[in-house]
């Protein structure tokens, strides 16, 4: 795993800068905010600036780029929300969320989806009650499977970026790199062709939405019908792509059909699965750490726990990013939008 700890400079500087911004926007989802977050980005320290270019530009060993120390302030945070759409004083945390969109900004631009979360650009991931059993984020006592971000999607995002706001419980994020396993020339050509099919996952359907913020739009009409389409006939597609010496991956195995007419592509996927489930690692997110997963590279997902619902839970902040904002374009409501349709 690639490391940075920040120094106690870095972080004065960083505050300064965070001060400045959170007396000029009234929150990190403002679109000016979004919209300028990458030259504000030039301000942070030079040490985080290269270390999140390379990261990038390199595409470092591992897949996963962790930035740790910056001190959170438990009690002014708050208590964990019982859910993401419940009204809690977000001028707790806007200056957090403004650094997490900050640091993203250097790998790419930030978007959201109409299906989650009222279309919202920063998530926030904590067990919700009722949701202990759910393939969700917001689930506590399921394991909740490894997995590419949004991998049914094509418009998915480059890397997954996440801040930890409480983690008294140790509660384990999981990983695997592609970059870790090894696969025979043969399953590499089977998995590199449309043979594959991905569902989308259960946190953009309706039966999550809140309609605290969408309701009665028909464009979030139109794109929860899309997600449906998706479900009940998805496309044909490649579990890699990119190069064959050094793939990306596209893959979520629990929504994913097994191929009962396929038994090559079957035994591929198979040994791609088990391959990676041999190579999971966990990694203990502590307050203050923002982690950035490859999402072209890397799986992720959330070791079982049993939540308190007492305002002590693990509680993340999450961003989408994308290198390239345009491919989605006609997804979007405008060129400056941030939200898929």
């Amino acid at each position: 795993m690639n490391q940075l700890t920040l120094t106690n400079q870095e972080i004065s500087s960083i505050n300064e800068t965070l001060v400045e911004l959170s007396y000029r926007y009234p929150s990190a989802g403002d679109p000016e905010f979004l919209r300028c977050a990458g030259v504000f980005a030039h301000n942070l320290p030079g040490r985080v600036r290269t270390f999140l270019n390379d990261f990038r530009s390199l595409e470092l060993p591992s897949g996963i780029g962790l930035i740790s120390g910056y001190p959170i302030d438990d009690w002014k945070i708050g208590r964990t929300p019982k859910h993401w759409k419940c009204s809690h004083d977000a001028l707790r945390t806007v200056e957090e969320e403004m650094l997490l969109i900050l640091f993203g900004s250097l790998l790419g631009e930030p978007l959201g989806w109409a299906t989650q979360q009222d279309g919202h650009v920063i998530h926030d991931v904590l067990p919700i009650k009722g949701h202990e059993h759910e393939q969700l984020g917001s689930s506590s006592q399921e394991l909740l499977t490894w997995h590419v971000e949004d991998a049914f999607h094509p418009y998915r995002c480059d890397y997954l970026g996440m801040m930890c706001l409480r983690n008294n419980q140790r509660i384990a994020t999981n990983v695997a790199s592609i970059d870790a396993i090894s696969l025979s020339p043969a399953e590499v050509e089977i998995l590199f062709q449309p043979r594959f099919n991905i569902q989308p996952d259960e946190s953009h359907l309706r039966k999550n939405k809140s309609n605290q913020l969408n309701g009665g739009d028909d464009d979030v009409e139109k794109a929860y019908d899309n997600i449906e389409r998706m479900r009940t006939d998805p496309e044909k597609l490649a579990v890699l792509f990119g190069d064959r010496q050094s793939p990306y991956i596209r893959l979520d195995p629990y929504f994913m059909q097994r191929l009962d007419n396929d038994e090559e592509g079957q035994a591929a996927l198979d040994s791609l699965i088990e391959k990676l489930e041999a190579n999971l690692h966990d990694i203990v997110l502590q307050a203050g750490d923002f982690v950035f997963i490859d999402n072209y590279r890397v799986v992720h997902g959330r070791k079982p726990f049993v939540a308190k619902y007492d305002g002590t839970d693990r509680w993340l902040k999450r961003i989408n990013l994308t290198r390239d904002l345009r491919k989605s374009r006609a997804s979007r409501r405008t060129a400056d939008s941030r939200i898929i349709y």
